[in-house]
């Protein structure tokens, strides 16, 4: 491990430097993105802890998705806009390692919860009268503790096997931010235990959560059609809609990431897909699952009014 030290103590991220001209467009693009991302989530958070109404297992997952979003982001974004602006785009070894466990337990985190979402809204749609007792509070918040804990494991175990591999000198990272996969490319010992270990936590945080979300789907849209009142069919088609696209958003890029085969080079297509899951969907989560959702305008009009009649009085 010293020799990894004092090989490589700093890293250079040259995501897509080779177009300069479109280093301020990013760094705009990216900041007002960031800006949408902090206040979107910020106010479902607040929304969903101040109305009595919302307190349910849904907005308390909504709530962990929101706080994830929050700092999965602060993790990548602040550091990518001061890379977008500087000329000497480096990070520390350390900052570095810091950067990947943070947002790559973060990510992980979020597959598990998207899957837990999933049967929350199964278990509220096809046994209804049941969702009280099956949904009990003891459930939502140890399911909720552990898609923390599984994601943050796991992206210890892969951030402490990359960093003590030796990098021999190679510091210069073709990503936007300190990204396994880009990190993997400099390393210049036997990297397979590393893609076993990645393969694998693929397979268990990716594909199985996307198969077990798709198949509570299956079973929500038949119970969803058998619903008599239109009313309640269109509440539930909403409500399963909201998740099924930030489902697809995140876990397609995902995917495409992680499960594609390795090439040796990181082309622009990789960084920008890189920017849809890092930056993309956070700033979506808040705008379809709010925008959508009637409970949530209820709830930011009745606060909006009661603010407004104490600012009267």
């Amino acid at each position: 491990v010293k020799m990894n030290y004092s090989a490589v103590a700093e890293f250079f991220l040259m995501g897509l430097s080779q177009y300069p001209e479109l280093q301020l467009f990013l760094f705009v693009v990216c900041l007002i993105m960031y800006m949408i991302i902090l206040l979107g989530n910020s106010l479902l958070i607040f929304i969903s802890i101040l109305d009595s109404r919302l307190h349910t297992p849904m907005y308390f997952f909504l709530g962990n998705l929101s706080f994830l979003d929050i700092c999965y982001t602060s993790s990548s974004i602040p550091p990518m806009l001061i890379m977008f602006m500087s000329q000497r785009k480096s990070i520390s070894f350390s900052g570095c390692a810091l950067q990947m466990v943070i947002s790559l337990g973060l990510g992980s985190t979020e597959c598990v919860l998207l899957a837990v979402m999933a049967y929350d809204r199964y278990v509220a749609i096809c046994n209804p009268l049941r969702y009280p007792i099956i949904m009990n509070k003891v459930l939502y918040v140890h399911m909720a503790v552990w898609s923390w804990v599984i994601g943050c494991l796991n992206s210890l175990v892969q951030t402490v096997l990359t960093m003590v591999l030796p990098f021999c000198g190679n510091n210069v990272i073709d990503h936007l931010t300190c990204e396994i996969l880009a990190l993997l490319k400099l390393v210049c010992s036997d990297i397979s235990i590393n893609v076993l270990i990645m393969t694998v936590a693929s397979i268990v945080l990716l594909v199985i959560p996307l198969l077990l979300i798709f198949l509570s789907y299956i079973f929500i849209l038949s119970s969803i059609l058998r619903i008599n009142s239109s009313e309640g069919r269109k509440k539930a088609f909403s409500t399963c809609s909201a998740h099924l696209t930030v489902v697809i958003l995140f876990y397609g890029s995902a995917l495409f990431m992680y499960m594609k085969p390795k090439s040796k080079f990181t082309k622009a297509s990789d960084e920008i897909i890189g920017l849809s899951y890092g930056v993309v969907t956070p700033m979506l989560n808040p705008i379809i699952y709010s925008l959508r959702n009637k409970e949530v305008k209820e709830a930011v009009k009745k606060i909006l009014s009661r603010n407004l009649n104490l600012w009267k009085t």
